[in-house]
């Protein structure tokens, strides 16, 4: 797959979830077509492949149908033989329904999201996303992967350092939407300067204190929410301990964010930022 053949279809995947709604609405795109890195590896770092982001606004029907438009977006999709991804009916039953599904075989990833506008009244703004797999650049004909960073590799930042800053903004306000306490630095936990093929990252990870199973994916819950209500672009990847992890990028900064749980009881949460973005972490 190419650049131009993912974006098609992406918009084809687009056009199957709107074509037959009712009412009709309008899609307003949310920015360009994105294409960026591959976050595909668990340390948050990219290879040389890149994937395609398309975000819409369902725009021109009332506040109170965009419930109905995620909804019939789900059901337009459940037709065409794609799958949940990690849904559930707590997500499908309430007034701001989210949904999270794929396709298959070829592992596009689309989300419909009910955003708030009035909670009172019920209105809201429907939006549809569609993520696709990663895939190469113009003229490479395989990937070359980056090599796990040697312990040469990482550096100390200085306190003073803009990413540093922002990298731990983002640890803040997610240690804030987690609503649990953090445990002690571990060993390759903290703050490193990350230089690779790809460039310098400035990179946090920490810790919660060990939690039962269902305040850990309380907590993951909550994180994803804090993501989705700030703009970030989420990702729910499944995982072998059972509660998907949530994979975030900031729309401006492109930080990526990963909190996942972990066979010890915690929630780890890694926090990764270009050391060239802009000072401030509006996120």
């Amino acid at each position: 797959m190419n650049e131009q053949q993912a974006i098609d279809r992406a918009e084809q995947i687009i056009r199957q979830a709107v074509d037959t709604m009712s009412p009709q609405p309008t899609l307003e795109r949310f920015g360009p077509a994105t294409i960026g890195p591959c976050i595909a590896r668990d340390d948050s770092r990219s290879d040389d492949r890149l994937q395609a982001t398309l975000f819409y606004k369902l725009t021109g029907v009332p506040g109170t149908e965009a419930r109905n438009l995620v909804l019939q977006a789900r059901d337009a999709w459940l037709k065409q033989g794609y799958k949940y991804n990690s849904s559930n009916e707590e997500d499908m039953s309430g007034p701001f329904p989210w949904v999270s599904m794929r396709t298959e075989p070829d592992d596009f990833w689309m989300e419909g999201i009910t955003g708030v506008v009035d909670r009172a009244k019920g209105e809201g703004l429907a939006t549809l996303k569609v993520v696709s797999p990663c895939f190469l650049p113009p003229g490479k004909d395989k990937a070359s992967g980056v090599a796990p960073a040697s312990p040469a590799a990482f550096e100390a930042p200085s306190a003073d350092d803009p990413a540093t800053r922002r990298a731990l903004a983002h640890s803040s306000r997610i240690y804030d939407a987690l609503q649990v306490g953090s445990a002690p630095t571990q060993p390759g936990e903290g703050l490193s300067t990350v230089r690779d093929e790809s460039g310098a990252s400035v990179h946090h990870a920490w810790s919660t204190e060990p939690l039962p199973e269902g305040e850990r994916a309380a907590a993951v819950a909550r994180a994803q929410t804090f993501f989705q209500s700030a703009g970030w672009t989420v990702r729910r990847v499944p995982t072998v301990e059972g509660t998907p992890a949530v994979v975030a990028g900031h729309p401006g900064d492109r930080t990526v964010a990963q909190v996942a749980t972990s066979t010890t009881g915690a929630v780890r949460v890694a926090v990764t930022t270009p050391a060239t973005g802009p000072a401030s972490a509006d996120a």
